[in-house]
């Protein structure tokens, strides 16, 4: 495998060029990632939109399909794409994968769920959204993937002066596009947050304050829908 110049990194992982139509992500850590393009496959198949994947040659890389077409956050930070547009294009990638039938199907509940889904790893192609980095993809409650989504939307917005404005302004057209904050497993959310060994202090000390500003953006949904 000849990889390529480096053309992403990420707090866990790089990406390299793999030829003209394929990247390799490479984990610092070496962590298999046989599991994710497996998991990629079946929601391929499951039509919903994720770049071709397949196993790397070493246990931490994974090949993909070389996406063209910016992030979200760059379409954003670009003014191509407004925080309302955003908003409600992550609300509807969350729910549509929570229709996509669970694999083992343990908890008639649960369904496959992200985790980790944010303008970052979402690219705008000219065939449409595809979803990216499922590595802390699993089985479980839609809620909490809907409150991961908007408390790392919040942490943002709090932490990250470079995409703060971007971050408040899709995280109140997310929230009503998920229906508000009621089915949102917020306290989970903020426990796994708080145990991410990637995140900063600053990050994690401002989880208090995040959880604060998503339920307080539900509220103001909340009131603007009985207004």
């Amino acid at each position: 495998m000849n990889i390529g110049e480096l053309i992403g990194t990420g707090r866990t992982a790089d990406v390299f060029a793999l030829g003209e139509d394929r990247v390799v992500r490479c984990h610092r850590d070496s962590e298999d990632a046989t599991g994710e393009a497996v998991l990629m496959a079946y929601l391929a198949e499951h039509g919903y939109p994720v770049p071709t994947a397949w196993p790397g040659a070493a246990v931490g890389q994974l090949v993909m399909q070389r996406l063209s077409g910016p992030t979200m956050r760059e379409a954003l930070a670009a003014g191509v794409l407004s925080g309302e547009q955003a908003g409600e294009l992550l609300a509807d990638l969350l729910l549509r994968l929570h229709a996509v039938p669970p694999r083992n199907g343990a908890d008639s509940a649960h369904r496959i769920v992200h985790l980790d889904l944010h303008p970052e790893n979402v690219f705008l192609t000219p065939d449409g959204p595809m979803v990216i980095d499922w590595a802390t993809a699993q089985e479980g409650p839609p809620g909490l993937d809907t409150a991961m989504a908007a408390l790392i939307l919040a942490q943002a917005a709090l932490t990250m002066p470079a995409a703060a404005e971007i971050a408040r302004s899709v995280l109140p057209a997310l929230v009503r596009g998920l229906g508000g904050t009621d089915a949102m497993l917020l306290s989970e959310a903020r426990a796994r947050r708080a145990a991410n060994p990637t995140l900063t202090q600053e990050e994690v000390d401002a989880l208090d304050e995040a959880v604060a500003l998503v339920l307080a953006t539900g509220a103001d949904v909340q009131g603007s829908v009985l207004r």
